[in-house]
């Protein structure tokens, strides 16, 4: 198939999802702004059992904003995807309830530059990720020192090094297991022990699971976490 007919059926494809959903009652709605886009396609995704799967989707062609919709039994986190021909993959990851959320950003800066609100959700999981940042850069700093010491052949001030680096990824993780408990009737609390630190220790897993209201226990991530530790405890 040639770049031009792929590109067509993409569009085609488009239209048609558009079309179909447009018929459907749908209790979430996506408006979103992305600046400098002229043309493309912008999708509404979220993880199926064994790949992505498209919920909706919108031919972009001179307009830089845009809605898309979908139907939200619980919160979820969705994907806004960007196509624009280029041979690389654009996502913006975000927490959806039930309502609008709302994404702005760039065509130069799709995934970094995204101010996104809506769901409290999405708002629990932007304080999270602020502070996961500033461990990430501080444990940059600490490689980028660490490198220069090799350099040098400085073993003593590396050792030292990759000790502040293994402290940090503790706290790290501490912080992590932390705002899960902390958070015990969000969605957030199960998504984060499931994908944000499925490394460390089961009684940790164990006790963001256990300290979960019933209401979150029996959400999506709940059990899909119940099931984690269910196949976990069967090999033991």
């Amino acid at each position: 198939m040639s770049k031009l007919n792929k590109v067509l059926s993409l569009i085609l494809l488009a239209l048609i999802t558009v079309s179909c959903n447009k018929d459907k009652t749908s209790n979430f709605t996506l408006k979103g702004k992305i600046k400098n886009l002229k043309k493309g396609i912008v999708y509404l995704q979220k993880d199926g059992d064994s790949s992505i799967v498209d919920l909706d989707s919108l031919v972009i062609n001179g307009q830089t904003e845009f809605t898309l919709h979908t139907d939200l039994d619980e919160p979820r986190l969705l994907y806004l995807k960007l196509y624009k021909n280029d041979g690389a993959e654009h996502y913006i990851p975000f927490f959806a309830d039930k309502g609008v959320t709302e994404i702005n950003t760039t065509l130069k800066n799709f995934n970094f530059d995204a101010k996104i609100t809506g769901s409290k959700q999405q708002a629990l999981i932007k304080e999270y990720t602020g502070i996961m940042s500033r461990f990430n850069n501080q444990n940059l700093e600490l490689i980028e020192a660490n490198l220069k010491a090799q350099q040098a052949k400085d073993s003593i001030l590396s050792d030292s090094l990759n000790k502040l680096s293994n402290s940090l990824m503790k706290r790290k993780y501490s912080y992590t297991i932390q705002f899960a408990l902390n958070n015990k009737d969000s969605e957030i609390a199960p998504y984060l022990a499931l994908y944000e630190i499925p490394a460390a220790n089961p009684i940790y897993i164990d006790s963001v699971y256990n300290g979960l209201t019933e209401n979150i226990k029996n959400s999506f991530y709940g059990k899909k976490l119940n099931e984690v530790i269910t196949n976990r405890k069967s090999v033991e």
